[in-house]
């Protein structure tokens, strides 16, 4: 099971008593849209969502979903943008990823002693990096660049640096942290229930207007992330089959890092231009689970955003991709593990094909009573395999992994996962074990409704995959999967899982074809550490914003070191977060 399903499923766990009902009730008839209204504002909901979601729809078309959990005292919040790197102009790819970067770095109300002083400094540096950008001799590169960090350190005397992270830690958020993947930027916080108001005062304030200070430093940091993603055999590996799998659509032909070229040439234009197309209500998304009322809470985020104003949004909508017809056979090369891994090109989300290929994943592989987990793991014939499905909003990617023991050549790993496959092509299992992976996937999330994580994070994905709108379907992905026969997923394994995929294999030897991002010298800038802005010490309706000095861990930049989440060029490396080798979160999702 993917990490992506496993939140979805979330969506439609629900208490026994609920699971138990009567078998001549349809899922259809149990998860139905219905429109209510209350203190106010009308929302809809489906019924017999675990979840109580309530959907609105503010006026200037900013989405707004709750799910109240009264467990423990704090609240899960997100905030969504559809707008990743598949949005990214083609010669301006990581600019999502840029953006999320510098929406950490203030307004001209706080991130600022001065905003007035500071304003020309930061215009020169605007046009510097146009000249930057379009200069293609290497010596007046370096000029313009001097001058760049020349101007950007008398600009940061005027600029405080992570004043939104000390606002953050002043009102006890526990996950100040955003990430950018192909589809989605989002910004995440975990607050206390108690102060959601300024949690709103300062969320509405960042996404007003936000200024890019302090940009050399994260251009040092988002390098620095890239050489990182050059050296990383599951991300080239990773992106080696989505470039193979998809070779028109964006998924495979833009990272969601960018190039090294383009990455050498930043716009700031360019980024405020991103920022001023996808970043309206109509395109973005406040997500909440946790201790609230809704009826006070939904008329307090309406407040808020307010200002914000609808524009139409140019969606990525790309020609579909032509079907393989053959196998794609790639080498990546590096120090790790060999591993192999084949991969096939799946249906849009929410179509039923795409239920029935996740569960056949789960066929294969759910750790226990798979085909790859009794016939080869549990067997000892390979070191180890698995399966999953990475799902998208056009389409999914269906994996088989697997590593080889001492002595056993990728070919021969490949050869004993394929056998494995044709064993479901031709329905070689029990299918008692279909209801088994309902019946266990319902038990095993029960716990998951509890975690406010876990609850925004189903939530979100369904937003950013424009399923909102569908959250009946969501909710009902369980039952819809134990009304699929075997029969059909026979038909549905013959149909997408051919002579039509990718195959990688991951050797251990020299990769000789990475070529590094060259960091540009950087003169150290000031970060005016415990001052503060104006907006933070104003009264404003009798609250009083402290903003204390940086916590142990935190430092310049817009992350903490804690648990290997740095992500700022000024912020010492403790590591790296890991996550398992087959299905990272998010392919390309980056910090």
């Amino acid at each position: 099971m993917t990490l992506t399903r496993f939140f979805l499923f979330l969506l439609v766990v629900s208490a026994a008593p609920v699971a138990l009902r009567a078998q001549d009730q349809s899922y259809q008839d149990k998860y139905v849209w219905k429109t209510a209204s209350s203190g106010g504002y009308s929302y809809r909901y489906v019924t017999n969502d675990p979840m109580q979601t309530r959907v609105y729809t503010l006026p200037n078309g900013l989405t707004v979903l709750l799910s109240a959990n009264h467990k423990e005292p704090r609240v899960a919040v997100r905030i969504a943008v559809r707008a990743g790197s598949n949005t990214d102009p083609r010669n301006h790819t990581g600019l999502a990823h840029y953006l999320e970067h510098l929406l950490f770095k203030g307004t001209d109300k706080f991130g600022s002693l001065d905003w007035a002083k500071e304003k020309p400094y930061l215009d020169q540096i605007d046009a510097l990096y146009e000249q930057y950008n379009i200069a293609k001799d290497p010596e007046q590169r370096k000029r313009i660049y001097h001058r760049i960090d020349s101007v950007s350190g008398l600009a940061s005397k005027y600029s405080i640096a992570n004043e939104y992270d000390k606002m953050m830690t002043d009102i006890g958020s526990q996950g100040t942290n955003a990430h950018t993947s192909v589809e989605e930027t989002v910004y995440e916080e975990d607050i206390p229930a108690n102060a959601m108001d300024k949690f709103l005062l300062v969320q509405a304030e960042r996404f007003r207007n936000p200024i890019f200070r302090l940009f050399h430093t994260e251009l040092e940091a988002v390098y620095e992330e890239k050489n990182r993603t050059l050296d990383s055999d599951p991300n080239k590996v990773n992106e080696a089959m989505l470039n193979s799998l998809f070779p028109t659509h964006n998924y495979g032909q833009q990272t969601t890092i960018g190039t090294v070229e383009h990455l050498k040439s930043p716009s700031l234009n360019a980024i405020r231009d991103y920022y001023h197309k996808y970043y309206v209500p109509n395109n973005m998304a406040v997500i909440m689970a946790g201790d609230f009322d809704p009826d006070q809470l939904i008329a307090k985020i309406a407040h808020a955003f307010s200002y914000m104003q609808t524009r139409p949004v140019a969606l990525y909508n790309p020609a579909p991709e032509k079907n393989l017809t053959a196998p794609v056979t790639k080498e990546v090369f590096g120090p790790s593990a060999e591993n192999m891994r084949f991969a096939y090109r799946t249906p849009a989300v929410n179509t039923r094909d795409a239920v029935a290929l996740d569960l056949l994943s789960s066929i294969l592989s759910n750790g226990k009573a798979g085909l790859l987990d009794l016939n080869l793991n549990k067997q000892q014939k390979v070191q180890g395999s698995q399966a999953g499905v990475q799902q998208f909003k056009d389409y999914g990617v269906f994996i088989v992994l697997g590593t080889p023991k001492q002595g056993q050549t990728l070919e021969q790993v490949d050869e004993l996962l394929m056998q494995q496959v044709d064993k479901l092509k031709k329905g070689d299992f029990d299918e008692s074990l279909v209801k088994a992976i309902v019946a266990n996937g319902k038990l095993s999330l029960l716990e998951g409704l509890e975690k406010n994580d876990a609850r925004v994070g189903s939530l979100m994905t369904s937003f950013i995959q424009h399923r909102a709108a569908q959250l009946d379907k969501d909710v009902a992905e369980l039952d819809e999967q134990a009304t699929i026969s075997k029969k059909e997923l026979v038909a549905v394994a013959n149909k997408y899982l051919g002579n039509n995929y990718v195959l990688i294999y991951k050797r251990k030897g020299e990769d000789k074809n990475i070529v590094k991002v060259d960091k540009p010298a950087i003169t150290p800038v000031e970060t005016n550490a415990g001052k503060q802005s104006p907006f933070c010490t104003e009264d404003r309706r009798d609250e009083r914003r402290s903003c204390q000095p940086p916590v142990a861990g935190l430092q310049v930049g817009h992350r903490t070191c804690e648990g290997g989440h740095c992500r700022s060029a000024l912020c010492p490396q403790q590591g790296q977060r890991t996550v398992p080798p087959l299905l990272p979160a998010r392919y390309g999702q980056l910090e």
